[in-house]
């Protein structure tokens, strides 16, 4: 082979390493973000005007999380908020509506107590998606129905599922970071559930 073959075999040899070396990190960082955002991910790249802008705006979120000073509850703190749901979806039988609503401020409560700010619904979204982006379907459809309920157009039905959602995430929430399973419960009582 010639010296212009060789020279030409090697700028290939070295495009290649290049494309594999931008993309391997790429696609690595790519199914990072799908695994830790779930569905999330797919929300956001389709409000988005680009898959980079979105995975950019993912990335944000977790270093914005990584700032906060996110604590597991106490025993004793996790089981007074269990009582106090359990008390709200006792009201919901004779007061749906406002149920709802001590619901919302329920959740709200244990996420400012874990260490999430609460100032505004959609930078609670963003911070939740980090580490809930599993329940936080569950937090939108009920954060939702909540709203329209306060204007009295809700049905009982949707106050109902409004419930079943602010549950998802105020387990979720409750869950100890040490271990993973709910303060209160064996694991073999959880699987049951």
């Amino acid at each position: 082979m010639s010296a212009i073959t060789w020279v030409a075999v090697v700028v290939a040899v070295l495009v290649v390493l290049l494309a594999v070396g931008y993309l391997v990190p790429t696609q690595n960082r790519r199914r990072h973000l799908r695994d830790r955002f779930g569905p999330e991910y797919d929300r956001v790249i389709e409000e988005s005007d680009s898959r980079k802008e979105a995975e950019q705006e993912l990335r944000s979120r977790e270093e914005r999380h990584a700032t906060l000073d996110i604590r597991p509850l106490d025993p004793e703190t996790r089981n007074a908020y269990d009582k106090k749901w359990t008390e709200v979806q006792e009201r919901f039988v004779d007061a749906p509506g406002f149920a709802v609503t001590e619901a919302d401020a329920l959740v709200t409560s244990v996420m400012a107590e874990r260490g999430y700010p609460t100032d505004d619904f959609e930078q609670r979204l963003s911070d939740l998606s980090v580490a809930h982006a599993a329940t936080l379907d569950h937090y939108r459809a009920a954060h939702d129905i909540s709203g329209r309920a306060a204007r009295q157009e809700a049905s009982t039905e949707e106050l109902r599922r409004a419930m079943v959602h602010y549950r998802a995430l105020f387990q979720e929430l409750l869950v100890d970071a040490g271990n993973g399973r709910h303060a209160g419960r064996t694991a073999a009582e959880e699987a049951d559930l």
